[in-house]
């Protein structure tokens, strides 16, 4: 495996805040592995601790097989690391950044330029403006170049996508499909539980834990309950009624409609419609639906 994470724990505040709970699990060589968890989960904390640049209270973990304190200077040779928060010089042109970054690990853009020429390609007409003036799509796939440049064998990405529009998302996560045939292991954090579909695997962490480790597909199959969609003419109270329905289990807001889970599969759902219609409540929609990784995010982050 070309990252092994095995019970890390880190704490700040003197140990009142737990941001990564005995959190494991490992990357595959050539794999493209999703972190998936909502803001304050610990995900920049697990990467920074994977990149070399904080140190875990307790636990181990390995890079293309170094040990991340005993050979934090190997590592740091090996791994592309792109941090949440643009990173890079803003008063510096995008071709200067490229090139400072190409020297600081010994080596030119000319001769790994193969491996970003894709994503290159698409900011080199913007070569000469200072990156501080670049869109947050230019600046994201700048970025990326700068931490490819050197050939790195495993590809650190703390939340690339976030901040950026919905073309651009699209854009970078087919980048990374591609990258994936250049002999790379990639780790991915995102919020956005849309992108869990498009890795490999996926851990879905929360509160520090991690809830489940799976392919996408795998952790949608182990839901094992019966998700309806509902809606009617007054969403906000359709909430508040169907969590205070007695044969509810859960029930969260998703998009248009409330998705709902019931106690019991053998409940008719004809059960909540006569509830609902007794609440007052009008254009009563109730679909039976297949759950996303969201649905399954929330079911286990609920029973957590």
């Amino acid at each position: 495996m070309d990252i092994i994470v095995e019970n890390i724990t880190k704490t700040y505040e003197k140990g009142k805040v737990k941001a990564l709970d005995t959190v494991g699990f490992g990357v595959e060589k050539g794999e493209l592995f999703g972190l998936i968890g909502p803001d304050g989960a610990g995900k920049t904390s697990l990467f920074r601790i994977l990149t070399t640049l904080l140190l875990a209270d307790s636990g181990r973990a390995e890079v293309a097989g170094y040990e991340v304190v005993k050979d934090y200077r190997a590592i740091r040779q090996i791994v592309g690391y792109m941090p949440g928060r643009f990173a890079l010089y803003q008063d510096l042109t995008v071709e200067e950044n490229l090139n400072f970054f190409a020297t600081v690990f010994h080596t030119s853009v000319k001769e790994n330029y193969d491996l970003i020429k894709d994503i290159y390609a698409q900011i080199e007409p913007f070569k000469t403006r200072r990156a501080g003036k670049l869109s947050g799509g230019m600046k994201q796939k700048l970025a990326l170049c700068c931490a490819l440049i050197h050939r790195p064998r495993v590809l650190f990405l703390d939340e690339p996508t976030t901040g950026v529009d919905p073309v651009s998302r699209k854009e970078f996560w087919e980048m990374l499909k591609r990258l994936k045939g250049q002999d790379l292991s990639i780790l991915v954090s995102t919020p956005y539980m849309d992108e869990a579909a498009l890795c490999d695997r996926i851990a879905l962490i929360h509160k520090s834990k991690i809830l489940e480790i799976n392919t996408p597909q795998g952790i949608i199959d182990k839901f094992g309950k019966n998700l309806w969609a509902v809606q009617s003419s007054n969403m906000y109270q359709l909430l508040q009624d169907l969590r205070a329905f007695s044969e509810t289990q859960s029930c969260f807001s998703f998009g248009e409609s409330h998705h709902l889970v019931l106690k019991n599969e053998k409940t008719p759902i004809e059960k909540v419609r006569v509830f609902l219609n007794e609440k007052g409540h009008q254009a009563i929609d109730i679909q039976l639906i297949s759950p996303s990784v969201e649905d399954c995010f929330m079911a286990l982050s609920d029973a957590s």
